[in-house]
């Protein structure tokens, strides 16, 4: 039933965006059948076909569920259009907020409706690309690990990283980095826990792939600087059938990303676009991102390349000790 409640904010935005114009393009046309009706809020009709865009929307919908979520989409709707008609009584379609929010969200559907028909489905990766994505990735298939890893999260200005850094690499262990760490009252989080190659980012995995159990790397983080402790890892392969509809979905979506980047690159080399103002910058080209996209989500914040330097490689016992001296 959490899937249906979450309906409810995104379809009041929708009712929203739409419910003005109901009565007109009601005017403008036959009047409904009685099938087609679902509901009636005072003089609105809600009808069967958006209760079925709200169905359309609950994923992994089966037979046995659509007639409980069917009714209780019906009972959204009639709770959003209360609500909504209070709103436009009120005159909260004018509130320079509402104003806003309203048109970032046609703005947003507008422009995705867009993509997806110019672009449609992206065709099939051959056998012959996914053997090729399947080689050139070991590291995600044929010596795929499952890692176990240790994390301390820094919180630090930029002119204290490169101290960390040389302390991480001077350290034994962890007990004497943590140590150094609260001699110098920088805030650390830690934090543990077991991923898979797929769920790590792109960037990071091949580093930690080569790293020997025991060994610590820093990378970047929004905060400051994310020590990653390798406790230990444990190969486990993928073989390329297994792997074959994984790597077609990404090879998909990266063809649909170029397409839809192509597409952008044309629309906007025929508008005449202008930054003005402070945002004048905005015009210049922002640095380019990574190629790839990373084939999953990933296991820590979003940390840039890791750095070259690493600690001295540690017994797992010395880890595991340091890490909860930091907690």
């Amino acid at each position: 039933m959490h899937a249906f409640k979450k309906l409810y904010l995104p379809l009041l935005i929708a009712a929203l965006v739409v419910g003005c114009g109901n009565k007109k393009d009601e005017a403008a046309t036959d009047e409904k059948s009685p099938t087609q009706v679902a509901a009636k809020v005072n003089d609105t009709e809600l009808t069967v076909h958006q209760v079925n865009f709200a169905l359309q929307r609950v994923p992994n919908l089966n037979k046995e569920q659509s007639k409980a979520a069917s009714l209780q989409v019906v009972r959204n709707l009639v709770d959003q259009e209360v609500i909504a008609q209070k709103a436009l009584s009120d005159k909260l379609d004018r509130d320079p907020m509402v104003v806003q929010a309203l048109d970032a969200a046609r703005r947003q559907i507008l422009a995705e409706a867009y993509m997806n028909r110019k672009l449609g489905t992206p065709a099939e990766p051959s056998d012959t690309e996914v053997s090729d994505y399947f080689d050139k990735h070991p590291e995600l298939f044929a010596k795929r690990k499952i890692y176990r890893l240790q994390e301390i999260g820094i919180t630090a200005p930029k002119e204290k990283h490169e101290a960390i850094r040389a302390q991480l690499v001077a350290s034994k262990t962890l007990n004497e980095f943590a140590a150094w760490l609260k001699a110098e009252n920088l805030p650390i989080k830690a934090g543990q826990g077991v991923k898979p190659a797929e769920q790590l980012p792109i960037e990071l995995l091949p580093k930690l792939a080569q790293m020997p159990d025991g060994q610590a790397i820093v990378v970047n983080s929004p905060e400051g600087l994310l020590v990653i402790v390798l406790a230990d890892s444990q190969l486990q392969p993928m073989p390329l059938e297994q792997a074959k509809p994984a790597i077609s979905l990404l090879l998909q979506g990266q063809a649909r990303q170029k397409a839809a980047k192509a597409e952008l690159d044309a629309l906007k080399a025929a508008a005449k676009i202008e930054y003005l103002g402070e945002f004048v910058d905005a015009g210049k080209e922002p640095v380019a991102a990574p190629a790839e996209p990373k084939p999953a989500a990933p296991a820590v914040d979003a940390p840039a390349a890791p750095a070259a330097d690493a600690a001295p490689s540690a017994d797992a016992a010395a880890i595991s000790k340091g890490v909860s001296g930091l907690k």
